[in-house]
C-alpha cells in the first residue's frame, strides 16, 4: 500500500484521498454508503468543505461511531473571525466530532497572516487549535502567488493546490518547495475537472511524488472501484503510460478551462465551468453525453454574455473567459452542424 506523510503534520495516509465535493450531488444514503466501502477498503483521508453544501452532513454520518480512524480536512472561505468561527461550530456539528484534523483557509484571496488586514483570521485559526478543536491548520489555493507566500511564511502545515499530469513547471517547483518546508502537499484537480480520463495514469504520475496526497472526486461505485483497485495494485509509470501523458499535454496545452467555478455565479446565467471547455468535453466523453438537449441550452446561453468581465477578473488562471466561451460555442455550432467530425 502506497502511503504518504504530510509533512510536519506527522499524519499517513493512504496515497489515494477522497474527494468529498461531488457527493453533494448524490443521496444521503448513497453518499453514506460509498464513504463506508472507501473507508472499509482502506482510504482513510477525507477532503470537504463548508461550500460542499450537505457533503459534510454525509461524511458526520458516514464516520459516526469510527471517527478516530479516518483523518477528516475541510475548509472555511470566512472573510472575518465572526464568519470563522461560525463556519467552524457548524462544521463541528456536521461532522459529529469535536475536532478537525486539518482545517484550512478556502482559496483566499491573500494568505492570511498574523496582524493583517483580515483582523485576525489567522489568529483564530490558532485559538481553535489551542483549543483542540482543530489539530493542524492548512491552507488550499488556484492561485500561485498565494500558495508561494503560504510555503514561504511557514505558518501552514498542509498546502492543496491543482496538481496532475498537466501541470507545469511552476506547479512542480510548489510541490518541491512545500517538500523543502516540510509541508503537506494535497493534490486538488488530479484528473483536471475531468478531462483526465486515464486514472492509472494520473495515479502513477502522482506516485513519483513522496510528498503529495491526490485526491480524487467520487460521486459513482464504478469511480471508488477504479482508486480502490490501485491500494492493492499500485500503477506505476511506464513507458505506455509515459506516451499516454506525452499525448494528453500535447493535446490539453495552451489555455484550457480547469473547471475549478471561481468565476461562478455568472450575471447573465452562463454554466460557465461547462461551457468555456465544451471543445474539450465533446472530443473526450461519447459525444451523445454532449449535445442533448440540456447541454444546447446551456451553451446558448453564451449568446446572453454580458461582455462585464467578472468571469475573467476572477479566474485563478488568468483566462479571458468571454473569449473562450465564444470560441467554444462556434465550435459547439459547427459540431452540430455537421461541419466538424469529433467522432
Amino acid at each position: 500500500m502506497d502511503t504518504v506523510t504530510l509533512g510536519s503534520t506527522c499524519i499517513t495516509v493512504n496515497k489515494s484521498g477522497f474527494g468529498a465535493l461531488p457527493i453533494q450531488r448524490i443521496s444521503q444514503a448513497e453518499a453514506v454508503r460509498l464513504v463506508r466501502m472507501a473507508y472499509e477498503s482502506g482510504i482513510d483521508f477525507y477532503d470537504t468543505a463548508r461550500w460542499y453544501t450537505d457533503s459534510e452532513a454525509k461524511l458526520g454520518e458516514a464516520f459516526d461511531g469510527i471517527r478516530e480512524k479516518v483523518i477528516i480536512a475541510t475548509k472555511t472561505g470566512a472573510v472575518d473571525v465572526e464568519s470563522f468561527w461560525r463556519d467552524l461550530e457548524t462544521s463541528l456539528k456536521n461532522l459529529r466530532t469535536d475536532y478537525v484534523d486539518i482545517y484550512q483557509f478556502h482559496n483566499p484571496p491573500f494568505c492570511p497572516k498574523p496582524g493583517d488586514e483580515s483582523g485576525g483570521l489567522y489568529e483564530a485559526a490558532l485559538e481553535a487549535k489551542r483549543q483542540g478543536k482543530i489539530r493542524h491548520i492548512g491552507i488550499t489555493s488556484h492561485r500561485l502567488s498565494v500558495a508561494r507566500k503560504a510555503i514561504e511564511s511557514g505558518l501552514y502545515e498542509t498546502l492543496q493546490f491543482p496538481f496532475c499530469y498537466l501541470s507545469g513547471e511552476k506547479e512542480l517547483e510548489l510541490v518541491a518547495a512545500s517538500k523543502k518546508a516540510n509541508m503537506g502537499f494535497i493534490a486538488m484537480k488530479s484528473l483536471s475537472g475531468g478531462l483526465i480520463t486515464n486514472s492509472a495514469a494520473a495515479y502513477a504520475f502522482a506516485a513519483q511524488f513522496d510528498n503529495v496526497v491526490p485526491i480524487w472526486g467520487i460521486q459513482r461505485e464504478n469511480e471508488l472501484r477504479e482508486f480502490l483497485s490501485y491500494i492493492d495494485t499500485p500503477p506505476v509509470l511506464t513507458d505506455e503510460l509515459r506516451a499516454f501523458i506525452a499525448k494528453d499535454r500535447t493535446e490539453l496545452s495552451g489555455e484550457f478551462c480547469r473547471g475549478c467555478g471561481y468565476c461562478m455565479p455568472c450575471p447573465a446565467g452562463i454554466e460557465i465551468f461547462t461551457c468555456a471547455r465544451m471543445s474539450l468535453l465533446i472530443r473526450r466523453f461519447p459525444v451523445a453525453t454532449q449535445i442533448t438537449p440540456e447541454r444546447q441550452a446551456k451553451m446558448k446561453k453564451i449568446e446572453d454574455c454580458l461582455k462585464c468581465g467578472q468571469c475573467a477578473s476572477r479566474c485563478p488562471y488568468g483566462l479571458d473567459t468571454p473569449t473562450l466561451l465564444e470560441k467554444n460555442y462556434e465550435d459547439y455550432k459547427r459540431i452540430l452542424a455537421g461541419e466538424v467530425s469529433v467522432s
